[in-house]
């Protein structure tokens, strides 16, 4: 099969279509002809050589995500037939035209959605879903701070909030992105492009009181702000480190303000824990897609040959939404 390997660490140009060998679905695998990827921020840092794939993922094919359809079934599996539309997570390996997957964490494909809609889904919306619904336990009529809400996952994370019934602040460093979300529903927008921070802004559009809650895609220094403008009893849910992966907090203030800091990422988690969170998205957030309440947000989609324009794209963070790789 053909495969986007990863030649050495590098910029975007280490990044080559090569000859592979085909993988082999093993007992309770599910072998999928992969119709459509994305790119995310970890198959950047992995390039780079700072992200190494999980324990039987390969270090060398990025790629977190995939659509595609069933191609071949291992041994004791019942879910899927050869033919069967299907999309999901991966801890790598989803530059391939060809993945094997464990069968109980694929997911069907809405009906109407194509390969480049479906692979722009699971990693921002079951990633948003698993932060807003499992980590925060996000409310109607609460009000959530996103934080990159023209990402991928912010889109989602905006969307869903929006679905539940809250009242959404997003920052971005980009009018324009800012701008979109707007049109999507956001309610205050926050350009974070100059030097004065977001907490005093989201304060006053609290009336002082702070917001219910954070989704922080960035990290670094924004977690300092996070416990300043976040209310009594608020909820932190960290899932992005683009800002930097250390930070100075006022633990005054969060033991004052009894603020829950919580740490999530999907990759490393086990395959009985990526398997819930699948079914999680598949209860809650599938039933919204169906019916059009929600829909993934792409920027463009990029041919697989074109795959070092797809990363230059993304890390020249002018993007909305997601890039989508299609084979």
């Amino acid at each position: 099969m053909k495969a986007v390997v990863i030649t050495e660490p590098g910029p975007p140009d280490v990044l080559r279509v090569e000859e592979v060998p085909d993988p082999e679905p093993g007992d309770g695998e599910i072998r999928v002809r992969v119709e459509a990827t994305a790119v995310n921020r970890a198959d950047i840092i992995q390039r780079r050589g700072h992200y190494p794939a999980p324990d039987d993922w390969p270090d060398d094919i990025p790629g977190l995500e995939y659509a595609g359809v069933v191609d071949a079934v291992g041994p004791n599996v019942s879910v899927w037939d050869v033919g069967d539309r299907v999309m999901g997570l991966v801890g790598g390996g989803g530059y391939a035209e060809y993945v094997v997957v464990p069968a109980d964490e694929a997911i069907a494909v809405p009906d109407g959605y194509s390969p480049e809609e479906a692979t722009a889904i699971p990693e921002a919306f079951i990633t948003a879903d698993d932060a807003l619904e499992m980590r925060m336990g996000l409310r109607g009529r609460e009000t959530l701070l996103i934080h990159a809400v023209g990402s991928g996952v912010g889109t989602a994370a905006l969307q869903l909030a929006r679905a539940i019934g809250a009242t959404v602040i997003g920052t971005s460093r980009s009018a324009w992105k800012l701008e979109r979300a707007r049109e999507m529903g956001l309610d205050v927008a926050i350009d974070t492009s100059g030097n004065g921070g977001f907490a005093e802004p989201v304060l006053d559009a609290t009336a002082r009181r702070g917001v219910s809650a954070v989704l922080d895609l960035v990290g670094g220094p924004y977690v300092e702000e996070d416990v300043k403008c976040v209310g009594y009893l608020g909820r932190i849910v960290l899932i992005g480190l683009t800002g930097g992966r250390t930070a100075e907090l006022d633990l005054g203030t969060l033991l004052k303000k009894r603020v829950t800091l919580v740490a999530s990422v999907l990759r490393t988690r086990p395959p009985a824990e990526k398997a819930a969170a699948a079914r999680t998205f598949e209860e809650t957030v599938l039933p919204l897609l169906r019916r059009g309440a929600v829909r993934p947000v792409i920027h463009e989609v990029v041919p697989m040959a074109d795959v070092v324009r797809a990363h230059e794209l993304v890390e020249s963070n002018e993007t909305f939404g997601k890039v989508v790789l299609r084979w």
